[in-house]
């Protein structure tokens, strides 16, 4: 029995969220007693397999063959089949990436299961693995779990877990054969899906600056910008801020936002709604400025300033500037 979590790669790049699941699958492995294996598709993988040994599991296994080269949903879920009947894993876990919204759900469908998607958190009770779920754009947690018995499978969303670290010793790589013929592909592959660009990409930040509607009006924004612009971070907002048309869109943090996960979230004027935590769970080190001392988001800060940030942003500017001088 073993935690597998599914690395998602792409021309030999292994997808940081893949990361984040690692790490997800090492909280499951650890609370149900299991090792933590993962699986790598594709065609000529063993060196990105090799990467992956070094970041947790007991043993990784190359699922290669040239029908997988290119991916497809029939070809990914015949490859996976093969190897969870054969290996039995008692958990699944997936990135919830748009390849992984394309193929899970057949997959888990082939053992008389339904994929858990986007789960924010995982919980333990006496050993069994409980995934939560947001509902109603994040207003309702609700916690998913089964005793049907064989493979739970589920994916993470972004942000739930920060990325995995590679550890001193690499695990065991092993390659898995699959059988797969040209007329199991019933599709052509095309060009992978790609978000429309945007010109912030605050997923990549090492350092934020988020506002939130402690800030009052817009025209307070610029004394938000001086730190970002002091920290050379980027600038971040909550929902209320973006739906006031203060700060664009894609600035946004939160469910209905971007997922970051930076070195350095600074959290001004924002209460904490789990609607924009879940934005931000990722982030190392959280700093939150709030007046009201019972704010949420003091309950996942590392560090808090209680008072008016129109006091204590001017002088932790003031005091950046003075360091960096």
């Amino acid at each position: 029995m073993s935690v597998l979590v599914i690395v998602e790669q792409r021309a030999g790049g292994l997808n940081r969220m893949s990361l984040e699941t690692l790490a997800g699958g090492a909280k499951v492995a650890d609370g149900m007693g299991v090792a933590l294996e993962a699986a790598v598709l594709g065609h000529d993988v063993a060196e990105v397999a090799e990467t992956v040994a070094a970041f947790g599991p007991a043993k990784t296994y190359t699922v290669e063959h040239e029908l997988l080269r290119e991916y497809t949903p029939d070809g990914f879920t015949k490859a996976l089949e093969q190897l969870i009947r054969a290996k039995q894993p008692a958990v699944v876990l997936f990135p919830h990436t748009y390849q992984v919204r394309d193929f899970a759900p057949k997959l888990a469908t082939r053992f008389g299961r339904a994929l858990v998607s986007d789960a924010v958190d995982i919980k333990m009770d006496g050993g069994h693995p409980r995934f939560v779920r947001q509902l109603f754009q994040g207003k309702l947690n609700a916690d998913v779990s089964s005793n049907a018995g064989g493979a739970e499978f589920v994916s993470l969303q972004a942000g739930a877990f920060r990325a995995a670290e590679a550890s001193g010793a690499k695990g065991e790589v092993e390659a898995f054969r699959v059988e797969l013929e040209a007329r199991d592909i019933r599709t052509k592959p095309e060009a992978p899906f790609r978000e429309a660009q945007r010109s912030v990409d605050l997923s990549s930040a090492d350092m934020i600056v988020s506002v939130g509607r402690g800030i009052k009006e817009k025209e307070n924004l610029p004394l938000v910008e001086a730190l970002a612009d002091a920290l050379g971070a980027e600038l971040a907002a909550s929902r209320p801020i973006c739906d006031n048309g203060w700060l664009p869109m894609e600035r946004q943090v939160g469910s209905s936002g971007q997922t970051v996960a930076p070195k350095v979230y600074f959290a001004v004027g924002i209460s904490g709604a789990i609607q924009h935590l879940v934005g931000m769970k990722g982030a190392k080190t959280v700093v939150a400025i709030n007046s009201d001392e019972n704010a949420p988001i003091f309950e996942v800060a590392d560090y808090g300033i209680v008072g008016d940030l129109f006091q204590v942003v001017p002088a932790l500017t003031a005091a950046i500037k003075k360091a960096k001088a």
